[in-house]
């Protein structure tokens, strides 16, 4: 007999978690293993049980989507995962397959495109949902002739939050320059290190000074 696609679900709204693995219930050599409502959760149910699929939320309280996907990319390369998030702009999705998702689903995806796109990914091959497919292309296509901007992996206001960040303010002055909360200001900064491939503020202010930030 044929193994089970193991899948862990990683989302932080219970009503979806609950309709998640009711359907996965429903699929044919298809096993919910486990399920995490945080990135710290997620981190160590995945360490625990390897499953083949991670079906992957990008918006969590406390740190990101994007963070927990590469981090799982890195330590787990086996283990595949599947976005699947309300987050339809360019930047997300962009960051997302650099993080190293191999599948982006919106949340309006059918029951019959999410199981395809579980066993696809379980298969070793990539997807990306019919909403986001023509936008990756044109994304991809538009690479080449897009204006060259430092750290184009990063969102305008993730650019914003380093470009301050490169001239000594804390957070807390970054919050209030842009109006935006310290914890927003925080998850900007998980991604921005996770995007740049550095583990610390000070290896980021030196990426960024080093592309003229800041200045």
């Amino acid at each position: 007999m044929t193994e089970s696609i193991r899948v862990v679900v990683v989302d932080d709204h219970p009503v979806f978690r609950l309709g998640m693995t009711a359907l996965l219930s429903t699929l044919d050599g298809v096993r919910c293993v486990g399920e995490a409502a945080d990135v710290d959760t997620a981190l160590a149910v995945v360490e625990a049980e390897l499953p083949d699929v991670v079906l992957m939320d990008l918006h969590f309280a406390e740190r990101s989507g994007i963070e927990a996907t590469a981090i799982i990319a890195r330590r787990t390369p086996q283990v595949g995962v599947l976005v699947i998030t309300m987050l339809d702009d360019d930047e997300s999705l962009f960051a997302a397959l650099r993080a190293g998702a191999r599948g982006y689903l919106l949340k309006g995806a059918s029951p019959a495109e999410v199981e395809r796109s579980i066993r696809s990914i379980a298969n070793g091959e990539m997807i990306l949902g019919s909403a986001v497919a023509a936008q990756a292309t044109a994304l991809l296509s538009g690479a080449r002739t897009a204006p060259t901007h430092p750290f184009p992996q990063l969102t305008d206001r993730e650019r914003e939050v380093l470009t301050l960040v490169a001239r000594g303010l804390e957070n807390a002055a970054i919050a209030h320059r842009l109006g935006l909360s310290p914890k927003t200001v925080r998850n900007n900064l998980s991604n921005i290190l996770v995007k740049l491939q550095v583990s610390s503020r000070s290896q980021a202010i030196a990426r960024a000074r080093d592309a003229g930030l800041g200045g």
